[in-house]
């Protein structure tokens, strides 16, 4: 998985007001917490959050936080983005060790390719996985080759990766597999809906007369 070293500076402005004047000068508020620890208000550089959440892990990179006092290893556990510039916000950490093991959630990426006459539809985008917080994937394959309508994949038939296990719900249905519409079923549904609309303009012309 991707690491990537940040710096990472303390933060004594709190409030609204004081995280605008941080992400005025670059910096993206955070709080730093976990292992029985006080929080810690802390500022990254927006750049390089941004960098680091640009790696193949997204915004489960771990990432090494230089501070003043050392180094830290945490995991992004909430991250908060502009609803429309999409910069980032706010960022909560959560404190790792080499050799934890904690709780992620991790994207599905479709492969392969279904039966001819079948219809895909991915129901569940990413799954709640455990595994080494130095070792988390950075996606799950789900392998839909020759998936036929009425056929669907629950979460217990994915593969893993080697060390990692599932904490979601063993039955819970990743993808369902749809009958595709026959020609026939696509031309009627469009003399139906052509009906509808002859039958409405119809109603509203003897209603106007």
């Amino acid at each position: 998985m991707s690491e990537v070293r940040i710096a990472a500076e303390p933060r004594t402005e709190f409030g609204k007001g004081g995280a605008r004047r941080t992400r005025r000068a670059g910096k993206v508020p955070a709080v730093l917490y976990g292992h029985g620890q006080p929080p810690r208000h802390i500022a990254l550089p927006a750049h390089d959050l941004l960098h680091a959440f640009k790696t193949d892990a997204g915004t489960n990179v771990l990432l090494t936080l230089e501070l003043s006092g050392g180094t830290e290893l945490a995991l992004p556990k909430e991250v908060q983005r502009h609803p429309i510039r999409g910069s980032y916000e706010h960022v909560d950490l959560v404190l790792v060790n080499r050799g934890e093991r904690v709780t992620v959630e991790v994207a599905l990426i479709l492969i392969g390719d279904a039966h001819p006459d079948t219809l895909v539809d991915q129901q569940v985008t990413a799954l709640a996985v455990k595994a080494d917080a130095t070792s988390l994937p950075s996606t799950i394959e789900v392998d839909i080759t020759g998936l036929e309508p009425g056929h669907g994949i629950a979460a217990s038939q994915l593969e893993l990766p080697r060390g990692v296990e599932l904490e979601a719900d063993a039955e819970l249905v990743i993808v369902q597999g749809l009958a595709k519409k026959t020609a026939a079923q696509v031309e009627a549904d469009l003399g139906e809906t052509t009906e509808g609309a002859e039958g409405a303009a119809t109603a509203e012309a003897a209603a106007s007369a």
